[in-house]
């Protein structure tokens, strides 16, 4: 399990473009899982929709490439303080199921496929209990920084 502080050494990202709230399974080489709680007050309800809030789909996206590259530097034991990062690098099979709103918490898992030449592929699930939000294939570069 990884609380909010020790996910902050694996990502880069700060308020308010960190998605990850906790990580509550994580096995080296093979998959990750954890979640986010979506709260009314997130910056991008204000625009996204004022009258039917909704959480933004590429939003989804990019907490899943985050959980995703969590799972890169714990596989390959490393850190962003390596002077690495897992750019988000990529999607195929995305597809979204139900929409995220304020009050749900957003389930992130992602399942290793392969990690190739730095180029890492994952399968993906966003769940709102046990329906599915969105699925995905995400690819993360790893590259100097």
């Amino acid at each position: 399990m990884m609380d909010i502080n020790e996910i902050k050494t694996f990502l880069p990202h700060r308020y308010p473009f960190l998605f990850v709230d906790r990580v509550t399974d994580v096995e080296s080489g093979k998959s990750i899982r954890g979640y986010k709680n979506i709260s009314f007050n997130e910056s991008f309800f204000e625009g996204h929709f004022p009258d039917a809030p909704i959480m933004p789909g590429v939003l989804i996206l990019e907490a899943l490439a985050q959980i995703s590259g969590i799972l890169g530097f714990v596989t390959t034991d490393k850190k962003p303080s390596d002077s690495l990062i897992h750019y988000f690098a990529g999607s195929d099979k995305v597809r979204f199921k139900r929409p995220v709103v304020p009050g749900d918490q957003l389930t992130l898992e992602a399942d290793l496929i392969s990690a190739k030449h730095s180029i890492w592929k994952f399968d993906c699930r966003a769940l709102v209990g046990d329906e599915i939000a969105c699925v995905a294939e995400i690819m993360t570069a790893e590259r100097s920084r």
